[in-house]
């Protein structure tokens, strides 16, 4: 069975994305910032490429954490990431 873990930490979720050949990526909405994505592969359309200290940077004003998974349940590397609130207990 695979387990997903959660981080802010910039340097380990650079470092996930980049083993992935993921990189940093946006979605505009008509707010401030975005909606953030990890874009794999051949870009999406609707998908804004931006770099990592953009990237951080709506990532920390929107308070969020990245729950991702590394392996997957037979061993090769997952890229399944998710953006969620932050746990305001620790």
């Amino acid at each position: 069975m695979s387990q997903s873990q959660t981080t802010t930490n910039h340097d380990e979720i650079r470092k996930w994305a980049e083993e992935r050949q993921g990189r940093p990526a946006v979605v505009r909405t008509k707010g401030e910032g975005g909606i953030l994505r990890i874009d794999f592969g051949e870009p999406e359309e609707a998908f804004e490429p931006i770099d990592w200290d953009e990237f951080f940077r709506i990532f920390d004003d929107n308070d969020l954490a990245f729950l991702y998974q590394a392996k997957t349940s037979d061993g090769k590397a997952s890229r399944f990431n998710k953006f969620v609130e932050r746990d305001r207990k620790g």
